[in-house]
């Protein structure tokens, strides 16, 4: 029998960017990401062929919009497609007391906030980092 550790095949790849992926630290771009896509195996593939979030955005079929600020309260007024907000997700990251909000919508559209896509390209290359190192 073959030994996992050398023999990386998809299942293997794919195994190891979930438990990776689920992990705390990346929480926040976790749900982001899973309201984008379902297919994981899209998701890992793309998340290792990029090298920035508005990157992973694109090959996921999304493009970033970035707005000066996000009221969430009045984000959930818009929500369906008469609003063109598909979903709400108000990260709240506790180390920093910092909100992240981001909006997912119908047009195939994310929008958020500049210190937003920010956090989370620092957050990927961390993922990145560590599914390159484990």
């Amino acid at each position: 029998m073959a030994d996992p550790s050398v023999t990386l095949g998809t299942a293997t790849k794919q195994e190891h960017f979930e438990r990776i992926y689920s992990r705390e630290p990346f929480k926040g771009l976790k749900a982001i990401l899973d309201g984008l896509s379902h297919d994981h195996e899209a998701l890992c593939d793309a998340v290792h062929a990029t090298n920035s979030y508005a990157d992973l955005l694109v090959r996921l079929g999304y493009r970033i919009t970035l707005t000066k600020q996000i009221h969430v309260q009045d984000s959930f007024s818009h929500l369906g497609p008469a609003g063109g907000v598909k979903v709400v997700l108000p990260y709240y990251d506790i180390p920093t007391h910092s909100s992240f909000p981001t909006l997912i919508n119908y047009d195939s559209t994310l929008t958020t906030t500049a210190r937003s896509a920010t956090f989370f390209n620092e957050m990927l290359s961390a993922l990145k980092r560590q599914l390159s190192t484990e």
